[in-house]
C-alpha cells in the first residue's frame, strides 16, 4: 500500500493524499508477458486485414439511420489463442464526404471512434458527421465507431436480470449505517458471483484485449496506421495501444483522459473522481445560486445544498411518484457534474418540486424500463473490465476506511461510487498488473490530449499525467470549465485545435496550450425569452 501521488500540487490530489491509501501497482508497471498474446493479435489482424469488412444495413436494434452501414470483425477471444474461440464486434461506418464548403476534400483514411466507460457503445458514432463541429473531418474520413467486446451485440456480458438492475427507489445515505453497509457487500458478493457464473470467458473481458481488438479492427478497414480519438475510458486504452503498437499510430486525439499511472488503476481513480465530483457539485451549486432569481433555491451555494437536502429527506419517505427516492435523485444530479448543459433543467426540477410540483423531477430521474438491459449491459463491462484490470482491495475493511475518510470532504459521490465498484472486492477472476503506459522519444507520432480543468469524471491530473507519459504529446486546456468530453463541442479554440490535428497534423509548438472557457448555460428563463421572436 501506498499513498496517492501529489504530482501537480492541486488542491484535491493534495487533500486525498491526506486521506487515502490504494494499492501500488507492480513494481516494473509491466503488463504481464505479452509473447502468445503478441502473436495472437498478428494472426487476428492478418486474418481481418484478408476478410475485411462486408458492409451492410445496420441491424434495428442499433438504431441507426440508413446512412450508416455495418458490418462485423471477428477477434479471438484469448489472444494467446488464436485459433480458438472467436467473437464478433459490431463496427459502423459512414463513408468520408470528400466535401467540405462547397469545396472538394481528399480522404485521408477512417477516423475511429470509442466514447469510454468502460461498457459504452460507439457505433453511434458515423451520425455525428451531419453536425456542423463534425463536417470538415466527416469531409476527411470515414467515421467509424464499435461496440467493443462485451458490448450490445458484440458477444454481450450480463450479470444480472435487466428487471433487477434499476431498483427503484432505492436509498443513498450519505453516511452509511452498519447494517447497510452489510447489505450493500451482501448485494456486491452476489453481483461478482453472477458476473462469474453467467460468463464463462469473463477474464478476457480487459483492457489489454481491448486495445488488442482495436489493433485488428485497423486491420480489418485496410488502415495501415490508426487514426483514433477516444474520450473517457477511450483515452485509457487508446493509450495502452500506443504503448502496445506505437509504430501503428497515426494520429491520436485523448479527449478527457483518465491518469494512466498504473497505481490509480482503478481504485485510486475511483478515488481522486469521487473527490473531483464534489468540486464539480459546488460548481453547480454556486452558478444556482447566482440565478436565485430564476430558482429561488438559495443565494449561496450551502443554501442550494440546504433546499437538495431537504428534497432528498422528503424522497427518503416518500419517493416522488413511487419511483424516484434519494439514490435516483442522487443520479440525476450526478449528471450536472458531468455535464454543465444539465444545470437549467436539474434546477427547475428541485424548484418545481419545492413549490409542489413534481413532474420535472419524476420526468428527470425516473429509471427508464427501456434502457434497463443497455444499462444493465453497460454496468456488466464497466465491472468486467475495471475488476479485471488491477488488483482491488479484498479487505471491505480497507475501502470502508478510505471511503469514510473521503466522504468526510467529499460527501456528494463518495459512497454511491464506492458501491458501484465494490463487486471488484470479490471477484474470482485473475486479476493482470496495469500496463505501463508511455512511450519513447521519437516512438510514436505527435498525439492530442484535450482536457477541461474541472473535469470530474476523469480529474485534470489525469491529462498532465498522460501528457507526461506520452512523448511528443500536446495537452490542450479548457480553463476553469468542467464538461467532460470537449472536443467538437461549443468551444471554437478547441475545435480549431481539434480540426489543425486531425485534418493537418498541427499541433501547438509548445506541449501545452489553453483555451478560454466555455460561456456558462443560461438559466430556464433566459433560455426561454432568448427563443421568443425580438421586437422590432
Amino acid at each position: 500500500m501506498r499513498a496517492a501521488a501529489v504530482r501537480y500540487g492541486t488542491a484535491g490530489s493534495l487533500v486525498l493524499t491526506a486521506l487515502v491509501a490504494v494499492p501500488a501497482g507492480s513494481a516494473s508497471g509491466a503488463p504481464p508477458s505479452p509473447v502468445p498474446e503478441t502473436h495472437g493479435v498478428a494472426v487476428a489482424a492478418q486474418r481481418a486485414e484478408a476478410a475485411g469488412i462486408r458492409w451492410g444495413t445496420c441491424a434495428e436494434a442499433e438504431g441507426l439511420p440508413p446512412s450508416v452501414r455495418c458490418g462485423t470483425v471477428s477477434v479471438p477471444l484469448d489472444y494467446a489463442r488464436p485459433d480458438g474461440k472467436r467473437i464478433a464486434l459490431t463496427v459502423s461506418r459512414t463513408k468520408a464526404t470528400k466535401k467540405a464548403a462547397g469545396k472538394a476534400v481528399e480522404r485521408q483514411g477512417a477516423l475511429v471512434f470509442n466514447p469510454g466507460g468502460p461498457g459504452a457503445s460507439g457505433t453511434y458514432f458515423p451520425m455525428v458527421g451531419v453536425m456542423p463541429e463534425w463536417k470538415r473531418i466527416a469531409a476527411a474520413y470515414d467515421l467509424v465507431g464499435y461496440a467493443p467486446r462485451g458490448v450490445g451485440r458484440s458477444a454481450p456480458l450480463s450479470c444480472q436480470s435487466p428487471k433487477d438492475f434499476h431498483q427503484a427507489p432505492s436509498q443513498s445515505p450519505t453516511y452509511p449505517d452498519r447494517s447497510y453497509k452489510r447489505e450493500r457487500i451482501a448485494r456486491a458478493k452476489a453481483y461478482a458471483r453472477g458476473c462469474a457464473e453467467r460468463n464463462p470467458g469473463l477474464r478476457h473481458y480487459t483492457t489489454l484485449n481491448n486495445a488488442r481488438d482495436l489493433d485488428v479492427l485497423r486491420a480489418a478497414l485496410g488502415e495501415r496506421k490508426l487514426t483514433f480519438m477516444g474520450a473517457s475510458y477511450g483515452t485509457y486504452f487508446g493509450a495502452v495501444y500506443a504503448t502496445l503498437f506505437p509504430s501503428h499510430v497515426r494520429r491520436m486525439v485523448f479527449d478527457s483522459a483518465v491518469d494512466p499511472d498504473p497505481s490509480q488503476i482503478w481504485y485510486g481513480n475511483n478515488l481522486e473522481q469521487s473527490l473531483a465530483f464534489e468540486r464539480r457539485w459546488a460548481d453547480f451549486r454556486a452558478w444556482v445560486a447566482k440565478h436565485d432569481k430564476t430558482y429561488h433555491l438559495g443565494r449561496t451555494p450551502d443554501e442550494v445544498l440546504h433546499s437538495y437536502e431537504k428534497v432528498r429527506a422528503e424522497l427518503a419517505h416518500k419517493p416522488a411518484g413511487g419511483k424516484v427516492g434519494p439514490g435516483q435523485l442522487r443520479s440525476a444530479y450526478l449528471q450536472a457534474g458531468y455535464y454543465d448543459d444539465y444545470w437549467p433543467s436539474r434546477a427547475s426540477a428541485l424548484s418545481a418540486y419545492l413549490k409542489g410540483d413534481p413532474k420535472p423531477l419524476i420526468e428527470q430521474a425516473s429509471p427508464e424500463p427501456r434502457a434497463a438491459a443497455e444499462d444493465e449491459n453497460g454496468n456488466a463491462v464497466y465491472t468486467a473490465v475495471e475488476c479485471n484490470d488491477a488488483p482491488w482491495p479484498t479487505d471491505f475493511r480497507t475501502w470502508d476506511r478510505d471511503n469514510s475518510r473521503l466522504a468526510r470532504v467529499a460527501p456528494f459521490e463518495t459512497w454511491d461510487n464506492a458501491w458501484m465498484n465494490l463487486p471488484c472486492a470479490y471477484w474470482k477472476a485473475p486479476r493482470q498488473q496495469p500496463v505501463d503506459v508511455g512511450t519513447a522519444e521519437g516512438a510514436l507520432p505527435p498525439t492530442l490530449i484535450l482536457a477541461a480543468e474541472r473535469d470530474a469524471a476523469t480529474p485534470y491530473q489525469g491529462a498532465q499525467e498522460l501528457n507526461r507519459r506520452l512523448a511528443g504529446s500536446v495537452l490542450v486546456t479548457e480553463r476553469a470549465a468542467g464538461t467532460h468530453g470537449i472536443g467538437a463541442g461549443p468551444n471554437a479554440c478547441v475545435n480549431g485545435h481539434l480540426d489543425a490535428y486531425l485534418l493537418e497534423g498541427r499541433l501547438p509548438a509548445r506541449r501545452a496550450a489553453a483555451c478560454a472557457p466555455r460561456k456558462e448555460p443560461l438559466p430556464s428563463s433566459e433560455v426561454r425569452a432568448a427563443a421568443l421572436p425580438r421586437e422590432r
